[in-house]
């Protein structure tokens, strides 16, 4: 009987998988293993499909891909569901383990060495991970804005593995969990939170910049800081809280001050930049306060938390910068921002890969024909750098041809997600998705020089088996939660 039930799984599964996302999985990884063997080839003819090369050992891959792959279209779908929150036990006892028992290679502890096979928790954790989430809301009443514990609940799966990779010092892997925060704003968080990271991301960047030069006694990143606090507040009191007379007051007020403070200059008296800002932030807030008793003023609390939590948060921007992060975090930082070029160190990556994409031109140089890849003047580039190799040999052309593939991979998960008729295939969907694109959107921002360098490979392409099947089992249970949607009335 179980066998024949095993049979039924497989058929029911083939007959309603989504063979779009299949092929698109499967040109991808079949072009990052071509990529791969052009970007580690050194004139020695060995075949792309030689063990000997990290091409042939990256079919190798594919091929135990595959079979996982397969494996798990075979399994009851119920199985992810009913086993998601032990799935996620494991994992998370993995990471744990992995702190303590991992190899130390190039300051990080987060691969574990059985023997010739070497593998990262961290992948795996990404789909125990989205298993749980996706089992959280799929429970029975279960909506994330009905209640604060639904909230503590969600940030709970999703902080545990963040916290446990850091403590592993590998960080790239753990800021990709972070990207899990835009299926809670799927299933109806506030945008504001949102906002809010992008305004720590944006202060973040302003203090460190500029944090040489000086402006009436104080950083000058911290004096364009404390403005962009008082536009938002201006603008959240009109928008937020809809009084527009509130508004134009708090504009005309902090106007007025700083025409003050100008003027005084001319008399030779000169105020400290941080004495004025809290003057002039403080009366805002105490004028909204009174306004909030006095004219009924609505929805303040946000805007008054918003602003006492960002000034919070600039001030402690600078000790983070220096003492939380590595020196060489801090370099890879300054290097993104321009504060350091360091052509040899931390930017030498970024410098030839830059090269090596623009030497490529509109049409590329073909296929093995890169010089900066083949002389091997970019580090890494069959693994995080790959997208350089495809730059410098397919061109423009090339790289946007495989751009496509990827904006059609994500769509068509977004597509499989919305079609979803439960909740658990739904958030599981996007949480795939989120794991995608911040992966591409990073790495290839890496490779262009737009963000830090934080080791976060290409998906499906760039070489390395952890990542090809931490992706591959993503995207088959994926698969298999979806093929099961005509028992839904899809």
């Amino acid at each position: 009987m179980e066998l024949r039930n095993t049979k039924y799984e497989a058929r029911s599964a083939f007959r309603s998988i989504d063979w779009v996302l299949v092929l698109l999985y499967a040109t991808l990884m079949v072009c990052g293993a071509v990529s791969i063997y052009a970007a580690s080839y050194d004139y020695d003819h060995a075949s792309m499909f030689s063990l000997t090369e990290f091409s042939g050992r990256q079919f190798l891959w594919i091929g135990i891909s595959l079979l996982i792959g397969f494996c798990i279209l075979i399994i009851d779908r119920r199985f992810f569901e009913a086993y998601a929150y032990p799935i996620y036990a494991v994992a998370v006892f993995l990471m744990v383990l992995t702190i303590f028992v991992a190899t130390d290679i190039k300051g990080s502890r987060s691969w574990i060495v059985l023997g010739p096979i070497s593998f990262q928790s961290a992948e795996f954790g990404k789909f125990a991970t989205a298993l749980a989430l996706a089992k959280l809301f799929g429970g029975y009443n279960f909506v994330l804005n009905r209640s604060y514990k639904n909230y503590i609940k969600a940030f709970a799966i999703i902080l545990v593995p963040i916290i446990l990779i850091f403590l592993q010092k590998e960080t790239g892997s753990a800021i990709v969990y972070t990207s899990l925060i835009f299926v809670l704003y799927r299933e109806g968080m506030s945008g504001f939170v949102l906002f809010a990271g992008l305004c720590a991301v944006t202060f973040f960047v302003v203090v460190v910049k500029y944090s040489e030069s000086m402006l009436m006694g104080i950083p000058l990143g911290e004096f364009i800081t404390f403005i962009i606090i008082m536009v938002i507040m201006i603008g959240m009191v009109a928008f937020y809280s809809k009084s527009l007379k509130t508004a134009r007051n708090l504009l005309l007020g902090f106007m007025g001050c700083g025409v003050i403070a100008y003027g005084l200059t001319f008399v030779d008296i000169y105020i400290n930049g941080l004495v004025f800002f809290f003057v002039v932030i403080g009366g805002g807030l105490v004028y909204l306060l009174v306004a909030m008793f006095v004219e009924k003023l609505r929805k303040v609390i946000p805007t008054l938390l918003f602003v006492l939590a960002s000034v919070g948060f600039m001030f402690t921007v600078d000790y983070a910068f220096n003492n939380a992060l590595e020196p060489y975090q801090q370099m890879r930082i300054k290097v993104s921002l321009g504060l350091e070029e360091d052509l040899r160190g931390a930017g030498y990556n970024v410098n030839q890969s830059k090269i090596a994409i623009g030497s490529g031109g509109v049409t590329g140089k073909g296929f093995l024909n890169g010089t900066q890849t083949k002389l091997k003047y970019v580090p890494e580039q069959h693994t995080d750098f790959i997208f350089c190799t495809i730059g410098e040999e397919q061109g423009f052309i090339g790289t946007t041809l495989i751009l496509v593939l990827y904006l059609a991979l994500i769509l068509r998960i977004i597509h499989i997600a919305e079609r979803q008729r439960t909740a658990f295939g739904r958030v599981y969907a996007y949480c795939v998705a989120s794991y995608l694109i911040f992966h591409l959107g990073i790495n290839i921002g890496m490779v262009v020089g737009l963000s830090p360098v934080i080791g976060i490979p290409l998906p499906l392409f760039s070489y390395g088996g952890s990542a090809l099947l931490a992706f591959t089992m993503q995207l088959f249970i994926l698969l298999k939660i979806d093929s099961a949607r005509r028992e839904f009335g899809n």
